[in-house]
């Protein structure tokens, strides 16, 4: 008895110590799968560093102060989880849409002040979420071509679905194993299914939609170590069930199925080489966020991917790109669809930029733009900024004359700015910009010490406000706004570019001829041969500095327009502000018709006509206390349109802005010679206008033929320059010699004035 006593009181003993080694070894195991959080955008490492370091750093405690009042704001009115029924602008889209950000700032909260009423709030919510989300059908807004859950659009839902991984990673060590599994079980894993598998015409693309879906999946994976979903964020789905030609939202269509999709795609293909995203600017501004956030991610989890090494490292020069993009108060130039008045201010350029400084090199270029900003990151990128503000290290960013080039290879034309003093003139010979593009090949726009002067159109939507077809895109975006007269380009037959056709644009791109940059004169040229069949469009715009002739700097603009038929040809000129004077009689129109009935000239009504003078066109008008004058080059059978926007508009959608329409009638080959002045000004205090008038007495054409175009130009004081431009040999050092009314002109180069 004793025997067997002690045999079981080993065996006890043993069996004991074994359940207290499996739990410890469950105990380890457990600690070791969450020893990693937080580990996407906050680290263990970084949080330790800014903890350290928390009120020495001014920028980033201002940050942390503003973002826990905002935080502490949100949590005092209590959690709201509505059922979604909105578009953009509604109760419910904008609830959803708050929540992912405060959830985002409050997981970092939780982190950096270890507070746990941050990790409750956050935990809670999800909790909701978790409650709902298996509950919803299909947004019932039936508009998008991929419908979400919480929001009309399943590009809304992957919004929601990056941030939101971010404050799961901060919280994920303070949940319990169970709330975990239920989280992801009944919410996570059924999210990031539905955005790819159940709706793989949204996330097979390469557009910035695609990008976010791709993002919010692979950001999800990383905290879970899910690695099946990080494979389909990288690398698209594995599918054949992508209808060829699915049309989305905005008309375009979806790539074919054997395109390269998913995350990787989508970073090489719309990107140049030169970091230019090709739907334009302000696209790239809201595309960037989760281009590099899911990077800051991928180089925190899978440094061996070196994310941002990829491609020559575009994804930083994509931001410096984006910055050269804006105008003198940092609002992004109106390329394609795009709101005016987005700037670099906003929440995705602050990621942005710290992002850009922390993995592209410490350049110090960049603090000058974060501390406009006023705000960082709260993370290790956040910090970096921060502290280098604090050293004093920033350097101003100087915005130069440049040329972005666009399309994978660098190869598909591009975006030229020239910069001279306040001026500013930025020329689109680019690709078609995926769905987002416009059919305005070789437009231009120009800005005066950061204000539009001539203006480009932009999208024709009310972003997010609900009363405006609930904050979407509106019909005349494309009836209107993507059409070619909305732009200051040539128009033919009253015609868009590639007759308006998705399809036959985005297999067309127009081609760099010339880009050459000295003090004195500043040219950009480029060709567009597809727009038109059987008709080539080559324009030439030059920022011409030359104070001994004209006192400011002044825009030289040529056009010249060579086809194998009869035509009319078009040349708006969207200007800015209060006619002055012109130096023509125009007659008012007692009724108001429209221009056209199609192609956009169906919104423009007729306000005054006019014959041209037979030599020089001269409009003057103010904007901002500036003047401004318009020199032409006119022939007697030219005709003059005022017009303005708003016809077939009775939702008034549309911006009432005026343009001076240049028309040339039953013409084979055309060719336009504008330049264009910022003069004097005048102040409403003193009540006094000084330099009201033009410098420019006189442009002329002296020859055009098909190798050489010649301008003379001629001041007040009767002194003339004079403008000899190659149109069919750019090389810098080929000779010319041309003999023009007797006088033989000798010069090496593309180009000569003098």
């Amino acid at each position: 008895m004793i025997v067997k006593k002690y045999i079981c009181f080993i065996l006890i003993c043993f069996l004991f110590a074994c359940k207290k080694d499996n739990k410890a070894a469950i105990k380890n195991n457990v600690e070791q799968n969450t020893a990693s959080h937080p580990s996407l955008i906050l680290t263990q490492k970084g949080v330790k560093n800014i903890k350290a370091q928390l009120g020495t750093i001014p920028l980033f405690d201002k940050t942390l102060e503003d973002v826990k009042q905002d935080v502490d704001a949100e949590i005092s009115k209590g959690i709201a989880v509505p059922i979604p029924k909105d578009f953009s602008g509604g109760y419910t889209h904008e609830q959803h849409k708050k929540n992912f950000l405060i959830l985002q700032k409050a997981g970092v909260l939780y982190q950096i002040l270890d507070d746990e009423k941050y990790a409750v709030y956050v935990r809670d919510m999800f909790l909701e979420y978790a409650k709902l989300y298996p509950t919803l059908p299909l947004h019932p807004q039936e508009r998008s071509y991929a419908r979400g859950k919480l929001f009309w659009q399943c590009l809304n839902d992957s919004n929601w679905l990056v941030y939101a991984s971010q404050a799961y990673d901060c919280i994920y060590n303070w949940l319990s194993k169970e709330e975990r599994e239920h989280l992801e079980n009944d919410l996570f894993i059924p999210f990031a299914n539905f955005i790819s598998e159940k709706n793989p015409q949204f996330f097979n693309r390469v557009h910035n939609h695609s990008t976010w879906g791709n993002v919010a999946v692979g950001m999800i994976a990383l905290v879970m170590d899910n690695d099946e979903l990080l494979q389909k964020a990288l690398y698209g789905l594995k599918t054949d069930s992508i209808a060829a030609n699915l049309k989305d939202d905005d008309g375009g269509f979806i790539k074919n199925k054997d395109q390269k999709v998913g995350f990787l795609a989508n970073l090489d293909e719309p990107f140049s080489p030169d970091g230019y995203y090709t739907e334009g600017p302000y696209y790239q501004r809201y595309a960037m966020y989760p281009f590099l956030i899911f990077a800051q991610a991928l180089e925190n989890k899978k440094p061996e991917l070196k994310i941002f090494e990829h491609k020559n490292a575009v994804l930083t020069k994509a931001v410096e790109a984006l910055i050269n993009l804006t105008d003198k108060d940092g609002e992004f130039y109106t390329i394609n669809d795009a709101q005016k008045g987005m700037s670099y201010y906003s929440r995705e350029l602050v990621t942005a930029v710290d992002i850009a400084y922390h993995y592209g090199g410490n350049n110090p270029e960049l603090l000058s733009i974060a501390k406009k900003q006023n705000k960082v990151n709260l993370d290790d990128t956040g910090l970096a900024v921060a502290l280098g503000l604090k050293n004093n290290l920033d350097k101003p960013f100087r915005k130069k004359s440049i040329t972005l080039t666009d399309g994978p290879n660098g190869n598909q034309g591009g975006i030229s700015i020239l910069r001279n003093n306040n001026l500013e003139v930025i020329f689109k010979y680019t690709a078609q910009g995926l769905s987002h593009g416009h059919y305005d090949k070789l437009s231009f726009f120009m800005y005066n010490n950061g204000t539009e002067v001539i203006q480009d159109y932009g999208l024709a939507r009310f972003v997010n406000i609900e009363q405006k077809g609930g904050g979407n895109y509106l019909k005349e975006n494309t009836t209107w706004a993507k059409q070619t007269i909305a732009h200051n380009t040539v128009i033919q037959n009253e015609t868009s570019h590639f007759n308006g056709k998705y399809s036959i644009g985005s297999k067309n791109h127009s081609n760099q001829y010339l880009f050459n940059i000295s003090e004195k004169i500043k040219v950009v040229s480029a060709k567009e041969n597809n727009a038109y069949p059987g008709t080539e469009l080559h324009r030439t715009m030059a920022i011409v500095t030359d104070s001994s002739f004209i006192k400011q700097p002044f825009v030289l603009d040529i056009f010249n327009v060579i086809g194998t038929s009869t035509n009319k040809y078009d040349l708006p000129f969207y200007y800015k502000g209060q006619i002055m004077q012109t130096n023509f009689k125009y007659t008012q129109q007692a009724t108001l018709k429209t221009l056209g009935d199609k192609n956009g000239y169906q919104h423009l009504f007729v306000e005054a006509l006019a014959d041209a003078p037979n030599s020089n066109l001269k409009f003057n008008w103010m904007h901002n206390n500036v003047f401004y004058t318009l020199t032409s080059a006119t022939q007697a059978t030219d005709k003059i349109i005022f017009a303005r926007i708003g016809a077939n508009d009775p939702e008034y959608n549309l911006r009432r802005d005026p343009t001076l329409i240049i028309r040339k009638t039953n013409t084979k080959n055309a060719l336009y010679v504008n330049a264009i002045e910022a003069h004097g000004s005048y102040s409403p205090v003193s009540e006094f206008s000084v330099n009201a008038y033009s410098s420019i007495a006189k442009i002329e054409t002296l020859l055009n033929t098909k190798d050489y175009t010649a301008i003379r130009i001629t001041n007040n004081n009767k002194q003339s320059k004079l403008f000899i431009f190659s149109n069919t040999n750019p090389d810098k050092t080929t000779a010319h010699s041309i003999t023009i009314n007797d006088n033989e002109f000798n010069w090496v180069g593309s180009y000569t004035y003098n």
